[in-house]
């Protein structure tokens, strides 16, 4: 007598998904960048509360402090914001070396230029490192401070560009003659910014008011309030009247004028209070840090409504 066989087909394991495999990619990366964007923001509130605190060389060596790791038995309000913005700097430091790992690991998943520009942040945040130890080893010249800073809001705007390629965004085809007037207020801000770190560099605005001296720079400062600020109104009104722009590039707009407002009444208040509220000279720095950021992001997804590659249109990732 035959037994009957039963024959079970074998059930070969499905293939890999590409689309899955791109869509973790950027979404881990993307709240990587994100991340990293949020605490630069934070260090460089942070690096304007030490200046302003006038704990710039709290910390006498570097890039220890007093030697030591954590000095406990120095530790003061200034030896600490000092030693916290090291702490966070050196933080940013790590982040951009597995940011740009882990760009470069997934490179075929991320829009092509990605991981070059990763790499550049992680560059500038070299060059950071070595102008913040020039920073206390040079004991404050002002050149090195002000450079410390333009690198620091370089080194925010490519993570702002990092965060805003990577964040799922199909443009509607109208908004890309506004990239110039985006990038002219972007350069117009950034340089204002290099004024405002001269300005506070070399403690321009006292030094001007009290001794009539470095009042050119003071004044450079104020002059540059015009164009920056106009440029910045123009992006937000063309913004506001542009039919058919996409609803992501109104709100940053919308933002755009909030921050340039708030911007203006904190500087000018700084001004008549003649810095002596240490918490608005830090707000005004902030400020308008953000407005440099929003730009920027203004101007990326601008760009990205004629630039869109096949491989950002395909299977967007949700970044919750």
């Amino acid at each position: 007598m035959l037994e009957r066989l039963t024959l079970t087909p074998s059930v070969s394991p499905k293939p890999p998904n590409p689309d899955a495999a791109k869509t973790n990619a950027q979404a881990w990366l993307y709240r990587l960048v994100v991340l990293m964007t949020v605490m630069t923001l934070f260090l460089m509130g942070v690096g304007s509360a030490t200046r302003v605190m006038e704990a710039g060389l709290a910390c006498p060596d570097w890039p220890l402090c007093y030697g030591e790791l954590i000095p406990k038995q120095q530790m003061n309000l200034q030896v600490f914001l000092e030693w916290f913005h090291r702490l966070i700097a050196t933080s940013m430091g790590l982040f951009a070396i597995g940011l740009t790992g882990l760009a470069w690991y997934w490179r075929a998943h991320v829009p092509k230029g990605w991981a070059v520009l990763s790499s550049f942040s992680l560059l500038l945040v070299i060059v950071q490192g070595l102008l913040g130890g020039l920073t206390v080893t040079e004991l404050l010249r002002f050149e090195i401070v002000t450079a410390h800073l333009g690198t620091g809001l370089l080194f925010f705007c490519t993570l702002v560009v990092l965060t805003a390629w990577l964040t799922p965004y199909q443009g509607v085809g109208t908004a890309g003659w506004l990239k110039g007037w985006g990038l002219g207020a972007v350069f117009l801000v950034y340089c204002q910014s290099i004024l405002g770190g001269l300005v506070s560099s070399q403690w321009a605005l006292h030094q001007c008011l009290y001794g009539e001296r470095l009042c050119e720079v003071m004044n450079s400062h104020l002059v540059g309030v015009v164009p920056a600020s106009l440029a910045s109104l123009v992006v937000g009104i063309l913004a506001w009247r542009q039919a058919a722009l996409h609803p992501l590039l109104r709100k940053l707009g919308q933002l755009i004028f909030l921050c340039l407002l708030l911007q203006i009444f904190l500087g000018s208040t700084t001004y008549n209070l003649k810095l002596a509220i240490p918490a608005l000279t830090v707000a005004h720095q902030m400020v308008g840090a953000a407005l440099l950021g929003t730009l920027v992001a203004f101007t990326t997804f601008v760009a990205r409504d004629f630039t869109t590659t096949s491989l950002e249109k395909s299977a967007p990732f949700s970044p919750s």
